[in-house]
């Protein structure tokens, strides 16, 4: 038995059986880089590590829904958002501001997941997904199917994490736009503009170590070495 095998084969088991699991301690994320080097390993187990990663996921995550269902909630919001924006169109200072604004961290919850949903779809990368994954992080997700995650290009792999950070960080920018048509008042055009430097801030300093940039770099990595292999 390889060591790809035993470690799947150790992982397999434990979350059947519904043993706590430390994917990480077990191997199964090393396992994970040797497979995305290789195309005849994603093809011999992308299906089992995807079963595998459903099993862990399913045992974590604190509330996960359809991804229909939650895409359906995604756009939903979104189109709440821009309706409570347009709203700022028709009423005075300093009325226009706050509706600008409180459509503003609306769509800032809902575009986030959207980006990744249709970059995602668009490179080949199906979703299974819409959860919470904890009380401390309500934000909600989109999991991946994560064997069709491995069959696609690192380069769409990595772009499909950048994708919700890009709409994000351009959101507040973008709807200055809406602050110039509405005229709303000065002070709402700092706020847009202060919002947007600091999900910029926070990306440099934390996105980068543990989030959606941290995962771009690591796929636009692995593509770097796959083409230095011709």
């Amino acid at each position: 038995m390889t060591d790809i095998e035993a470690v799947l084969e150790t992982c397999e088991k434990r979350l059947e059986a519904g043993s706590p699991v430390q994917l990480g301690a077990e191997g199964f994320w090393r396992v994970i880089g040797q497979v995305k080097r290789d195309p005849t390993l994603i093809d011999r187990y992308a299906d089992r590590i995807g079963h595998i990663d459903r099993l862990a996921f399913e045992a974590w995550v604190f509330r996960s829904y359809s991804i229909r269902f939650g895409e359906v909630l995604l756009w939903f919001g979104s189109i709440v958002g821009l309706a409570v924006i347009s709203a700022g169109y028709y009423v005075d200072e300093p009325w226009n501001a706050l509706l600008l604004l409180a459509g503003t961290g609306i769509l800032l919850a809902t575009t986030h997941g959207l980006g990744h949903l249709i970059v995602g779809r668009m490179v080949g990368i199906r979703f299974t997904h819409w959860f919470i994954s904890e009380i401390r992080r309500p934000q909600p997700g989109v999991k991946t199917d994560y064997a069709s995650y491995l069959r696609v290009a690192a380069k769409k792999r990595a772009w499909m994490h950048a994708s919700g950070a890009l709409v994000t960080k351009a959101m507040p920018f973008l709807l200055l736009g809406a602050a110039w048509g509405m005229e709303a008042p000065g002070w709402s055009w700092i706020v847009l503009i202060g919002l947007g430097l600091l999900l910029i801030t926070t990306d440099v300093t934390l996105s980068t170590k543990q989030s959606d940039w941290k995962k771009y770099g690591r796929e636009m990595a692995i593509a770097r070495e796959l083409e230095l292999r011709g």
